[in-house]
C-alpha cells in the first residue's frame, strides 16, 4: 500500500471517530494541500490529465527551491466511492460533448463529509478544457490554497499559542492566533518576535509598529526599508556584524484587503548578511492601525534547510490572517482577503 494511501486511511479513520455527535454527517479527513484527482484513466493518461497535473503541482511561488503547491492521488471514477468520498480535497473532471456545451467550474462544500471542498471541472472535450486552465493560471491551486488557509484558521482559533496572544493584546491591543508551538520571544521597543526556537521546521513570528504618516507607506521600497531597518536591530546572526535583511532580488509587493481593510502584502526571501549562510521565505502583512493612527506590520518567515519549507509559510501566513485590531469584530476568523495585485512600485 501506498505510503500516502496508509496515511490517507488513518486519518479517514480519526475523523469518523471524531465525528461530531450532534451531525450526522462525518469530518472530512485527509492531509493538507492534498488532492483526490477523479477522471476517466484516458482523460488522466493523455494531454489533459498532464495539463490538470501541471495546474495543480506548479511551484509555489517566493520559495528558494521549487516545491509543488498539490500532491495528488488519482483515482478512476468506478473506484471513486467508500473512503475517497470523505477526502478534504476532491477533484472531479468530467468530459462529455453531449452534456457541455463550454468549460464550466463548479464548487460544492461539505458534499459528502463536513469541511469538504469538491470541486468539478466540466467540459465538451478536452481541448477546450486545456485551453481554459492555460487562460486561468492557478485557478485550481488558489482555490484549494484558500481552503486549506481557512481550515488551518479555525484550527489555530482552537489550538494557539497564549504566549503569543497574551503579549501581542498587551503591547499593540491586537490578537493574533498563532501556532501553539511558538513560545520563545524577545520583547523590545515597538517590536516582538517570537519562534518555535527548534533546528528542524523553525517558524519565525515578527510584529512591530511605526507611526502611520501617509498612503506613501504603502509601497515596496518603503515596507523593504522598514522591514530591513527592524530585522537588523531584532535579528542578529551568530557572526558579529551579521543580521537578517530582505534579499531584493525575491520580494514583490501585493495591494490586498483582510477584514475589509487595505492590506499590504510583502513575499519574499530573506538571508543573513555578514557571514551566516541562512535564508528562507518570508511573508509580511502591513495594515492601518486607524485608531492609533500606526502601521502594524506581521510577519512569518521559516527556516527549514533540509526540507519543504512550503506548509511552514502557508500555516504562518494563515496565523496573519487571524490578526484584529481594535475595533475589529472578534470571533470568526473567516478571512475577506480580496485577490491580490501585484504592485512594483
Amino acid at each position: 500500500m501506498k505510503p500516502f494511501i496508509f496515511t490517507m486511511l488513518i486519518s479517514l479513520l480519526w475523523g469518523l471517530s471524531a465525528c461530531d455527535s450532534t451531525s450526522s454527517i462525518s469530518r472530512a479527513t485527509g492531509i493538507a494541500y492534498e488532492i483526490v484527482a477523479v477522471m476517466d484513466k484516458t482523460v488522466w493518461d493523455g494531454t489533459t490529465g498532464i495539463a490538470v497535473k501541471e495546474e495543480l503541482t506548479s511551484p509555489v511561488p517566493y520559495l528558494p527551491q521549487s516545491e509543488s503547491s498539490m500532491r495528488i492521488t488519482y483515482v478512476r471514477p468506478d473506484l471513486f466511492d467508500g473512503l475517497f468520498k470523505y477526502i478534504r480535497n476532491i477533484l472531479i473532471v468530467n468530459i462529455d460533448e453531449k452534456m457541455y456545451t463550454k468549460v464550466s467550474l463548479l464548487k460544492e462544500a461539505d458534499k459528502w463529509a463536513k469541511g469538504q471542498s469538491v470541486v468539478y471541472l466540466n467540459a465538451p472535450d478536452g481541448k477546450s478544457l486545456e485551453a481554459f486552465l492555460s487562460d486561468n493560471p492557478r485557478i485550481l491551486v488558489d482555490h484549494y490554497t484558500k481552503e486549506e488557509m481557512k481550515r488551518t484558521r479555525e484550527f489555530l482559533q482552537e489550538k494557539y499559542s497564549p504566549v503569543v496572544m497574551e503579549m501581542v493584546k498587551n503591547k499593540f491591543g491586537i490578537t493574533l492566533y498563532a501556532p501553539g508551538e511558538i513560545k520563545s520571544f524577545k520583547d523590545s521597543t515597538d517590536c516582538l518576535w517570537f519562534s518555535n526556537n527548534v533546528p528542524k521546521g523553525r517558524m519565525d513570528l515578527l510584529i512591530y509598529s511605526f507611526p502611520f504618516v501617509d498612503s506613501n507607506t504603502f509601497t515596496l521600497e518603503y515596507l523593504v526599508a522598514k522591514r530591513d531597518s527592524v530585522t537588523k536591530l531584532m535579528l542578529p546572526g551568530s557572526f558579529p556584524g551579521s543580521y537578517m535583511s530582505t534579499e531584493k532580488r525575491v520580494v514583490d509587493y501585493f495591494a490586498s484587503t483582510l477584514h475589509g481593510k487595505y492590506c499590504g502584502i510583502l513575499r519574499g526571501l530573506w538571508r543573513m548578511e555578514g557571514g551566516d549562510m541562512m535564508g528562507g521565505p518570508f511573508v509580511s502583512y502591513a495594515r492601518v492601525d486607524e485608531k492609533n493612527r500606526r502601521i502594524i506590520v506581521t510577519e512569518g518567515f521559516v527556516y527549514e534547510p533540509e526540507g519543504e519549507k512550503k506548509n511552514y509559510i502557508r500555516r504562518l501566513e494563515a496565523a496573519l490572517q487571524t490578526t484584529r485590531f481594535p475595533g475589529e469584530q472578534e470571533g470568526s476568523q473567516k478571512t475577506d482577503t480580496a485577490k491580490e495585485e501585484k504592485k512594483n512600485e
